[in-house]
C-alpha cells in the first residue's frame, strides 16, 4: 500500500512538472533585452542575446520569427527550437508597418 502512495505521489509530481514545461514563457523580440531572450530562448546564451538587441537597434523591428535567421549565430533550426515562445510585436509608439516602411527608405538611400 505503501509503495502504491508513493506511486501515484511521484506520477502527479512528473505530470506537475511536465505541465509547467509544456506552458514555456513568451518573450517579444522587439522590445525584449537581452538578459530576458537569453533565459527565455532555448539555445540563446548571452552573446546571440545580444547579437539579437544589436541587430534589432541596426534594422529595426523584426517583422517575423523567420527573420531572427538574419542575426549571425542565429539559424532556422534556433528559430524552429524556439517558436512557441517567440512573439512578434511592434514596440510601442511604433507601427510595425512605419519601422518597415521607414527602414525600406533607409535601404533605398
Amino acid at each position: 500500500m505503501n509503495m502504491l502512495k508513493h506511486g501515484i505521489a511521484a506520477l502527479l509530481l512528473s505530470l506537475a512538472m511536465a505541465g509547467s514545461a509544456l506552458a514555456a514563457e513568451k518573450v517579444n523580440i522587439n522590445t525584449a533585452d537581452a538578459a530576458t531572450l537569453d533565459r527565455v530562448l532555448v539555445n540563446v546564451g548571452p552573446s546571440k542575446a545580444e547579437a539579437i538587441v544589436e541587430y534589432r537597434k541596426a534594422n529595426g523591428p523584426f517583422r517575423s520569427p523567420e527573420q531572427l535567421a538574419q542575426v549571425k549565430g542565429i539559424g532556422l533550426r534556433t528559430v524552429e527550437q524556439n517558436r512557441e515562445r517567440i512573439v512578434v510585436a511592434a514596440p510601442a509608439g511604433k507601427p510595425a508597418a512605419a519601422a518597415g516602411a521607414a527602414r525600406a527608405t533607409a535601404q533605398t538611400r
